[in-house]
């Protein structure tokens, strides 16, 4: 799974991973198989297939399953050209994709750790680190947050890009696309808001609204759209938008659990 690969391991996988699959609506899936579990390989990709989510099956051979997926994928970005990026959502989509790719890959290249800031110095934060190549270029992760995506003047980048951790939004099970960007934005700040844990929580009694930190560290991108607020409640029910613009309500954040997500 670290690998964007479900190993079988000469049995089915189990029914919550499957029961994931379907209720995400996963279009398609690629069933690494060898010797050893290509029964078990063709058995899924029917299964699969009878939920209408596309299967193919990949004969593995001798090769390491991250092969097939995420290492190819490290290769595509340190060759793509950059001026082939032409609009705005192209940029867009390419930039939130790549920091959720990089995040991943640090994580991954050191795992097992507790946290992505152990990887960290006294020195060099983290962010600062080489998280690995694009177009031939060394980037780290501070760079296409604050430097490429935060310039673009879109403060829902803050609800898409995910740094590996439990308070972070969660990590979508699709690759964010131009002629659908606008709709996953908006179903990922939906989705946020809705969790009390890590998103959104309101207490009536006391008035107040216990938000993810992300908005207190970023609130100044959401000022162009009339502030935190105003902005999150196009993204809630009219209750919930009724109780946010409410006169005299207090703003308060939540702690933000920087442990490895799931």
């Amino acid at each position: 799974v670290r690998r964007n690969v479900i190993p079988l391991l000469g049995k089915f996988p189990s029914k919550t991973l499957v029961k994931r699959l379907i209720e995400k609506k996963v279009k398609k899936i690629y069933v690494a198989l060898d010797k050893d579990a290509k029964q078990d390989a063709v058995k899924l990709t029917k299964f699969l297939m009878d939920y209408g989510i596309e299967a193919y099956l990949l004969e593995l051979g001798d090769k390491d399953p991250s092969e097939l997926g995420f290492n190819k994928l490290l290769a595509r970005l340190n060759s793509v050209r950059m001026d082939s990026l032409k609009s705005r959502e192209e940029k867009l989509v390419f930039w939130i994709n790549t920091y959720n790719i990089l995040a991943a890959k640090m994580v991954t290249d050191h795992f097992p750790i507790e946290s992505i800031k152990d990887l960290g110095s006294f020195f060099t934060k983290v962010w600062d680190k080489p998280a690995g190549n694009v177009a031939g270029k060394e980037r780290t992760l501070n760079e296409i947050e604050h430097e490429i995506l935060r310039k673009m003047d879109e403060p829902r980048i803050h609800v898409a890009i995910v740094c590996a951790s439990v308070s972070c939004p969660d990590l979508r099970l699709e690759a964010f696309k131009v002629n659908s960007l606008n709709e996953q934005l908006d179903d990922q700040m939906k989705v946020f808001l809705k969790s009390s844990e890590k998103g959104m929580k309101i207490d009536n009694e006391r008035n107040r609204v216990y938000l993810s930190s992300i908005f207190k560290w970023f609130e100044d991108d959401f000022k162009s759209r009339g502030g935190v607020l105003k902005f999150i409640a196009n993204y809630v029910s009219p209750d919930v938008e009724k109780k946010l613009t409410r006169s005299g309500i207090k703003i308060y954040y939540l702690e933000y659990n920087w442990a490895i997500n799931s």
